[in-house]
């Protein structure tokens, strides 16, 4: 071949083809390919997002200080990762923080709260724990911003170390030293003087401890009311909190209305303060008062299933009532002529005739009669009654009240009248005897002779109960109900003299 036709080969050639007719790749545009895979390849790697597309559902918080976050650090929500965090910008003093949220850890509410916290050791760094609202907020769109009064960032051991300067610490002994003297002080009399029975005389650890005695009825009913807050149906507690917020964002969007509120209250708690004695004896009370409600609710409580039986029996009755009415039609058109003057009308005016004296005669009773039975009421409720339940205290009592001392009374004597002839029932009586000779003097009698009477009986007496005294000085001034209950184991009520000599006897 020569040069010529080689030349014009080469000016007309095509690309090289494979064997089997396909086209080579051209070598730059392999090199291109590994470029590109090599450099986007890694970068993809690494973010794990393509590049000028969107993250899907983000928002921004707005934190007083980020904490140093880091890009790809976690958004958690009730500790469970549900996104993660893209981009932080500087705003000023504060950091604006854009992270995702997936569709597990959705929706996020306009009043959510995100918060930096620090992870545990092994992690490192840092995440955003987001609390996504309460239920009734509206849900806070994709870009939206939580604001900085809903964030909150971790304490961090510099600034811990920044606050506790030299003079920081100092008060802080001097703080830790007073609450110990608090503790441990001794309260002298002055101080006991205004403290209650419970803690008088115990230093303030004592005092304290004391607190703990309560601690199992504190718990056990803290426990109860936790118990209620719950609600009786599903989502009572979150309804409640949505409540709650709708009533906070209320006060904030009045604030004329909230510092009246405000002002209000200081006016309420300062009369308050100024019946602090009063309102002292109020709280004191309240524990019997309480336990009285508690006792009138249990006997509520008892009477309704009767009251509910009395209201399912009354409930034919009621049904026969229409009936009763009806029947009672003839009975009422024959009444009213008997109510005429003719008849029950001339009875009725004659009663009224006699109203005015009977009026008369019930308020002389009411000023005279009623007084006296008054008085006598009390006479028998404050001082015979008092005096007829009086053990007597003798050999023989058996220790209950001396009233019954009269029925028995009555009951030996219908004992010893039992015997009876045609003439009826009769009491036997015998004479009495003795190995005693005994002697009384009687001074009351006419004759001397007479004032020596001599008996005889089996063992000699041993005193006289109650003694005889004459009658008691009248004082017909004086009310019967204010006189003391009598003594009758004391005074003439005891065991005296007798008064007897035993002249011969074993």
């Amino acid at each position: 071949m020569t040069s010529d036709a080689r030349q014009s080969r080469s000016a007309g050639a095509t690309p090289k083809k494979r064997r089997h007719g396909k086209p080579r790749v051209p070598n730059w545009l392999i090199a291109v390919i590994f470029i590109l895979i090599f450099t986007i390849g890694p970068y993809l790697a690494f973010t794990k997002h393509i590049p000028f597309t969107s993250y899907g559902y983000e928002l921004k918080a707005t934190f007083t200080n980020s904490a140093n976050i880091s890009l790809k650090s976690p958004v958690r929500i009730a500790g469970v990762e549900v996104g993660k965090v893209v981009s932080t910008e500087r705003d000023g003093d504060a950091t604006t923080v854009t992270f995702t949220v997936d569709d597990s850890g959705r929706p996020i509410h306009q009043n959510a709260f995100a918060t930096v916290k620090p992870r545990i050791f092994l992690e490192g760094n840092f995440f955003i724990d987001l609390d996504p609202g309460s239920p009734g907020s509206p849900e806070l769109g994709s870009g939206g911003t939580i604001p900085i009064s809903h964030t909150a960032t971790a304490v961090q051991i510099d600034e811990v170390l920044t606050a506790l300067q030299s003079p920081v610490r100092a008060n802080l002994g001097r703080l830790l030293e007073s609450y110990g003297q608090a503790l441990t002080h001794e309260p002298t009399a002055a101080e006991n003087a205004n403290q209650l029975p419970q803690v008088a005389g115990l230093s303030g650890g004592q005092a304290l401890n004391k607190t703990f005695e309560y601690g199992g009825e504190a718990g056990k009913y803290s426990a109860q009311v936790t118990q209620a807050l719950t609600g009786t149906r599903k989502h009572d507690l979150a309804r409640l909190v949505s409540g709650s917020a709708r009533t906070f964002n209320a006060f904030s969007a009045d604030q004329a209305a909230l510092q009246g509120l405000i002002d209000n209250f200081d006016t309420f708690t300062g009369a308050l303060a100024n019946q602090s004695e009063n309102l002292q004896t109020t709280v004191r009370e309240l524990a019997p008062t309480l336990q009285t409600a508690h006792t009138s609710l249990i006997s509520l409580d008892r009477s309704l299933p009767p009251l509910r039986t009395y209201a399912i029996e009354l409930t034919p009755a009621v049904a026969e009532l229409p009936g009763l009415i009806k029947a009672s039609k003839p009975w009422l058109a024959q009444v009213r002529p008997l109510l005429t003057g003719k008849e029950a009308g001339g009875a009725v005016k004659l009663l009224a005739e006699a109203t005015p004296g009977l009026a008369g005669a019930t308020q002389a009773g009411k000023s005279v009669a009623l007084p006296q039975l008054n008085q006598l009421s009390q006479c028998t409720t404050k001082v015979l009654v008092p005096t007829s339940e009086e053990p007597i205290n003798d050999r023989f009592g058996d220790g209950g009240p001396n009233y019954r001392d009269f029925w028995r009374l009555l009951t030996n004597l219908a004992g010893a009248s039992q015997n009876f002839d045609g003439n009826g029932p009769y009491v036997r009586a015998q004479g009495g005897g003795g190995p005693y000779l005994l002697e009384e003097l009687s001074p009351h009698a006419e004759n001397p002779p007479q004032r020596r009477q001599y008996t005889r009986s089996i063992e000699p007496p041993l005193g006289i109960q109650p003694q005889l005294a004459g009658q008691p000085e009248s004082k017909p001034d004086v009310r019967c109900e204010t006189n003391p209950v009598p003594d009758i184991n004391g005074g003439p009520g005891s065991v005296g003299a007798t008064g007897v000599k035993v002249i011969s006897g074993p």
